[in-house]
């Protein structure tokens, strides 16, 4: 067995050097500090206890670094898997009790399971079946969902709910008693990270700060924004005003932990885990090839389901909940300077250190501040945008998003997710059982053909040809079967029917059975059925069956030759020939 294989830190282990260590250890600051308020607050989403945020961002980094191909994905708790990590635990335990973390870290062990398993029997593929529009209205339902829950915490109002109108429908009712202080510090906390974003990298720059130095510490902004509430609320005392804070965090390094033996929450968590497992590997594939793309690097989805496995269960035994790799981090680190995954290990140390040490330090951090910092990390995954964009484009894409939305906004995050791969895996079906087949003719002085009804092209009386552009198996081969015999009861004077098979990568055992069917009942009518530029491939398939001793016809190289020679036989073949003897009752 290849161990680089599986173990990915002997191959970039092998070649680190002083530059990269020095390179590794200053993106490890930038993202430890983003990563520490963050960790609060996605624990907090999930409805656990702060601390619970900082272990997960421990084991999970350190597994990531032994078995991750990403050289800059930083994995952690992130805000989709945060919220699908509150539903379905909220279904099997209540918020704030010891079976409701205990259902947390099962949630994460067998997310761990599941994508180890896909991993190891390399099944990765099967993500490519969740539709690009699908992923994008799931992500944008949730963030209006995530920015939506948190509003109770900026305004200080109790309100719950695990839908857009539940959610609404609770603060409506509560409106009445917000607490002033804690929506000042939420709004200022909101206001001042919105322009962060926007405004303090050209602020920076303006004093001469190099444009990676102030992305950089724009970055850095939440920091700012915990750092000066936690201050104000110590200083004035607004714990006694009603401001609710993340109060004491135990300080020490998570203890080793097993998920609890209580089968029927194994049983009730088990599709959530599984559901969660699919959303997180997509989207930190889809950070890990985009970053790495930018680099010339490559990295291997499979063996990245190995290492998202042994994260999540690296979280479970250390009283986490799942994780996967996250945008915004990522792009950090990635900006950082990161070179390897050892990056993140380091970023693991740091964490580390802030729960031994700086635990006291945040007793006063308002929850206010991390909601604000939640929203507007969520708010930046929101795309409406695309909704239009994808109208334009495809109706049957746009009404998978628009569902997908829907349904998440309306009946929360499992029913949206779980309508997404149904409406994806419905949509792939649709697609291939009505594939686009063609009458091509060809374009005059040369040996292309074209689609009859987009190009001048030259065709032969008696000759049609006929071009399936898809693969040909059991959801399609009916519909072949249907057009061809269409085409023939239109035509009475067709001899030969060619089908040109130039973007047919593979004919199922369903596909030979309609060729076979085809090949008969054209032969009962007088029509010789022919096949031109079959790929090699498929073509061996084809003659370890019985189909091409019984084809009527050839099986030709390229269809100008089909054409050339078939032209010779019409031109030769008389009227009282066989083949003039057509049926017109097929």
């Amino acid at each position: 067995m290849n161990l680089r294989r599986y173990l990915p830190i002997l191959d970039w282990g092998s070649r680190y050097g002083r530059e990269t260590l020095a390179n590794d250890l200053l993106a490890a600051v930038i993202v430890t500090i983003m990563l520490i308020p963050q960790s609060l607050a996605y624990a907090m989403l999930a409805g656990l206890p702060p601390q619970v945020g900082l272990y997960a961002s421990i084991a999970p980094l350190i597994a990531y670094a032994i078995f991750g191909t990403s050289r800059t994905l930083a994995v952690g708790p992130v805000a989709v898997v945060s919220l699908m990590t509150a539903a379905a635990v909220g279904n099997v335990a209540t918020q704030g009790t010891p079976e409701y973390l205990g259902a947390a870290v099962t949630l994460a062990f067998l997310s761990g399971l599941f994508l180890l398993a896909i991993g190891l029997f390399r099944l990765g593929f099967l993500a490519n079946f969740l539709s690009h529009p699908v992923i994008s209205g799931f992500i944008t339902a949730s963030g209006l969902l995530i920015a939506a829950s948190q509003l109770k915490h900026l305004l200080g109002v109790p309100a719950g709910g695990d839908t857009l109108v539940e959610i609404g429908a609770e603060l409506a009712g509560s409106i009445t008693g917000i607490n002033l202080p804690t929506a000042l510090i939420g709004v200022a906390g909101l206001a001042f990270l919105f322009w962060v974003r926007r405004g303090l990298q050209p602020l920076l720059q303006r004093f001469g700060l190099s444009p990676r130095t102030s992305s950089m510490l724009a970055k850095a902004g939440p920091v700012l924004v915990v750092a000066a509430s936690t201050v104000a609320v110590w200083a004035l005392d607004l714990g006694a005003a009603g401001v609710r804070t993340v109060g004491a965090i135990p300080k020490g390094l998570p203890q080793v932990t097993l998920p609890p033996l209580d089968p029927a929450a194994w049983v009730a968590l088990a599709i959530p885990a599984l559901l969660l497992s699919v959303v997180g590997f997509v989207e930190s594939v889809s950070v890990a090839q985009t970053l790495a793309a930018k680099r010339r690097q490559r990295i291997d989805p499979d063996q990245e389901l190995i290492a998202l496995g042994a994260s999540n269960l690296g979280s479970a035994f250390s009283g986490g909940f799942p994780v996967t790799g996250g945008f915004a981090r990522s792009v950090v680190n990635f900006d950082a300077g990161a070179e390897t995954p050892a990056a993140g290990a380091y970023t693991a140390v740091g964490i580390a250190v802030a729960t031994l040490f700086l635990t006291p330090l945040i007793r006063d951090l308002p929850n206010a501040t991390l909601a604000a910092t939640i929203m507007v990390a969520v708010l930046s995954l929101v795309d409406l945008k695309a909704l239009a964009r994808t109208w334009s484009y495809s109706r049957a894409d746009f009404a998978a998003m628009a569902v997908t939305i829907l349904l998440t906004l309306g009946m929360g995050v499992e029913a949206g997710i779980i309508a997404g791969v149904g409406l994806s895996l419905a949509l792939f079906l649709y697609r291939g059982s009505r594939p686009h087949v063609a009458i091509v003719g060809r374009v005059p002085g040369t040996e292309h053909f074209r689609n009859v009804l987009r190009h001048q092209v030259e065709t032969v009386p008696g000759i049609i040809t006929v071009r399936v552009d898809e693969s040909l198996f059991f959801a399609n081969a009916r519909y072949l079967e249907d057009t061809v015999y269409d085409l023939i009861a239109k035509d009475p004077s067709i001899r030969h029917l060619v089908l040109m098979c130039s973007a047919v990568n593979e004919i199922d055992a369903s596909a030979l059975e309609s060729l076979e069917a085809i090949n008969a009942r054209l032969k009962d009518a007088g029509v010789t059925f022919h096949l031109s530029e079959v790929k090699g491939p498929v073509m061996d398939r084809l003659q370890r069956s019985h189909f091409l001793q019984s084809l009527t016809g050839e099986v030709y190289l390229s269809q100008h030759e089909a054409i050339q020679r078939l032209k010779v036989q019409t031109l030769t073949q008389k009227p009282s020939d066989p083949g003039f003897n057509l049926g017109a009752d097929i």
